[in-house]
């Protein structure tokens, strides 16, 4: 039985406080009202995750993330959070390979390669992003553009730590618009990327591995997508700022 999960994306959202406000609100309502395995991961900003980390340790269900690591160990990268920085505070989970880094920040499949690395030699699990632009989609390369993703940045694993990514595609063109892929889209893809999965380390192995989804999940439509056979879970952003919502599409799995 694969894992179902539910990720909690804030972005460069909520201060200190605001932090600690809604992850308790979260972790209350998750408490009182979740009765299912569900994994909910909580990712705050870099400077909330000290103190969000402890607001939440111990509670089975929650788990924390950060949202980015850097690519190398240590050194000279002003600004730069490294992986061992983030397993001394707790960290169980990081984003990565997020499609604003990709066009922000410009981070190559081979950089996301090595941050997969470091984070799996410090027992850390990644939650590797993969998805396409509309123009991608449009142009009929989507498929083509998802495996690549998939096959620079992952496919050097060994099938035992290649079960411990967790990955969430994420079309680009439904992120932040209200736009939604369709069900049908949705697990489309997954599918998609579970079989190229399968092409190389096996039908078991890919049976596996947790796929989310990452595209303007809200609580009307996440019962839906999640029902999709493929989809294990979802990879959350704007509705993950206010709590009621947030555990409502956690709750979709009971629901």
């Amino acid at each position: 039985m694969r894992q179902k999960i539910v990720a909690g994306n804030w972005k460069m959202n909520k201060t200190l406080d605001e932090a600690l406000a809604l992850a308790s609100e979260v972790s209350n309502m998750v408490k009182d009202e979740v009765n299912t395995d569900v994994q909910v991961i909580l990712a705050p900003s870099f400077i909330s995750l000290t103190a969000v980390g402890k607001l939440i340790e111990g509670q089975k269900r929650l788990a924390l993330a950060a949202q980015n690591c850097h690519h190398k160990t240590s050194g000279a990268y002003t600004g730069e959070v490294s992986v061992d920085m983030l397993k001394s505070i707790g960290v169980s989970f990081v984003i990565i390979g997020h499609s604003e880094r990709r066009m922000y920040f410009n981070e190559t499949n081979e950089q996301l390669a090595e941050k997969t690395n470091l984070l799996l030699q410090n027992n850390i699990r990644p939650i590797f992003c993969c998805g396409e632009s509309l123009e991608q989609r449009e142009k009929g390369i989507h498929i083509d553009f998802v495996k690549q993703q998939l096959t620079e940045s992952l496919f050097h694993l060994d099938t035992n730590q290649l079960q411990k990514v967790v990955i969430a595609y994420e079309p680009i063109w439904a992120i932040g618009t209200g736009k939604t892929a369709s069900t049908e889209q949705a697990q489309e893809m997954h599918e998609v990327i579970r079989k190229h999965i399968a092409s190389k380390y096996g039908e078991a192995a890919a049976a596996e591995v947790s796929i989310l989804y990452g595209g303007s999940c809200n609580p009307t439509n996440a019962p839906e997508l999640f029902a999709c056979k493929d989809v294990d879970g979802g990879l959350i952003g704007g509705a993950s700022l206010k709590s009621r919502d947030f555990v409502s599409i956690v709750k979709s799995f009971s629901e």
